[in-house]
């Protein structure tokens, strides 16, 4: 059946329009020439895309990738999602600067749950096979890691960037660290992977995906890299981590309003990476801009686009009206439940602080600049006093940026 809706799909597709629509969105193709003898083959592909559960939810940063698997999905090719569960407890080392500590059996569980089901808001379930890593690692003897280990030198591994980087300023680094690429490798051997897709920060773990398959006597899988995408901040890369992120399972307003405060340059790139819209399209918007175009406008087809695909036409429809009504027309939201932060004394609380524990602001670093920007007010009024004591007792309306709001009242 697959085979059908292969030929069905691409019959009237040239190997090079294919590769002009592969490359949309992408860093880097490796081997091209690989990619497109494989494309010409006529039959459908095995696409791996793996995802290590490290945290309970995905966001748009890591859609970009699945957004690249989905276009290979639509032209017939089998789609193999692979949930890391095990390789999840050894902890990805890719831009670390120090060990990450593993994560237990039951949080990796936990995470992978929500992984199956978020990802079929993007995927197609009844064409997609979900796999697990422990379903070939989980029964390994201990021979089988020396085996594997004997399959790559150290002074190869010290040729990953953030390896070399913590090996010459004397930072720590964990055996276990070493096996993480080698195991995400050995992936594609027992899945016969002919494209792994993945983060230009995967590049490494996916070129020893492609060794590991020559020394199983396959051939090596073609590697797409695509870029990471920054968060909402507009400088590092999304994270739950780092509180800039937007979750495909947020709430329509919230997601609406999280596009809707991206800054007009970064826009663009979020256009490329996750709008389905034609290029000539969205070029066209950027030249408009040029020339007086409000690119707000643009932003909110961008926003309504994203909410539709994740929720409905409804709800998108909904969330533009609420922005409008709560940020254009500067009203503030009527819905607002009191939450109590506690101070440690009678004397109160910091205005920093109780940002960070309400959750407004990710640390006091963020909060403290953001007062410096004016981007704080209390009761609709800026503040520009950091250090600033909320006194016990005190119930007020908190604004940060244009959209996060939160009545807090402080007690002891």
């Amino acid at each position: 059946m697959l085979g059908d809706n292969f030929y069905e799909r691409v019959i009237n597709v040239t190997t090079n329009e294919l590769m002009q629509e592969i490359k949309r969105g992408t860093i880097e193709v490796i081997v091209e020439s690989e990619l497109q003898a494989k494309l010409g083959e006529g039959r459908p592909l095995r696409i791996k895309l793996g995802l290590d559960p490290t945290a309970p939810d995905l966001h748009l940063g890591h859609t970009v990738v699945i957004n690249k698997m989905r276009q290979f999905q639509q032209w017939g090719h089998e789609i193999l999602f692979l949930i890391g569960d095990f390789t999840a407890m050894i902890g990805d080392p890719s831009g670390k600067n120090a060990t990450r500590p593993p994560l237990s059996r039951e949080e990796v569980l936990k995470n992978a749950e929500t992984y199956e089901k978020q990802i079929f808001k993007i995927l197609d379930p009844q064409k997609t096979q979900v796999m697990f890593n422990s379903q070939w690692m989980k029964d390994k003897p201990a021979a089988f890691m020396i085996e594997l280990a004997s399959k790559y030198t150290v002074a190869r591994m010290l040729e990953r960037d953030d390896f070399q980087k913590r090996y010459t300023s004397e930072q720590p680094i964990a055996v276990h660290e070493f096996l993480y690429p080698l195991l995400q490798g050995y992936d594609s051997v027992e899945m016969k992977a002919d494209i792994e897709l993945g983060g230009s920060d995967q590049k490494f773990n996916l070129l020893v995906g492609r060794e590991l398959q020559k020394a199983w006597g396959q051939k090596p899988q073609c590697i797409i890299t695509t870029p990471l995408l920054e968060g909402t901040d507009g400088v590092q890369k999304m994270s739950k981590s780092l509180n800039n992120y937007i979750g495909i399972d947020d709430a329509p307003d919230d997601m609406f309003g999280k596009i809707m405060s991206i800054n007009d340059e970064i826009m663009w790139k979020y256009f490329e990476l996750l709008s389905f819209r034609e290029l000539n399209e969205i070029n066209k918007w950027r030249e408009e801009t040029k020339t007086g175009l409000n690119p707000r406008d643009i932003k909110i087809k961008l926003a309504e686009e994203i909410v539709e695909r994740f929720h409905n036409k409804n709800a998108a429809t909904q969330a533009h009206e609420n922005f409008t009504a709560r940020f254009a027309r500067h009203e503030i939201p009527e819905d607002i439940e009191v939450q109590t932060i506690h101070a440690k004394d009678n004397s109160g609380i910091s205005i920093s602080q109780l940002l960070k524990e309400a959750g407004l602001v990710s640390g006091t670093s963020e909060a403290n600049r953001l007062i410096d920007q004016g981007g704080v007010k209390i009761n609709g009024e800026k503040i520009a006093d950091g250090s600033k004591i909320i006194p016990v007792g005190e119930t007020n309306l908190y604004q940060v940026g244009k959209r996060r709001f939160a009545k807090i009242e402080v007690s002891r």
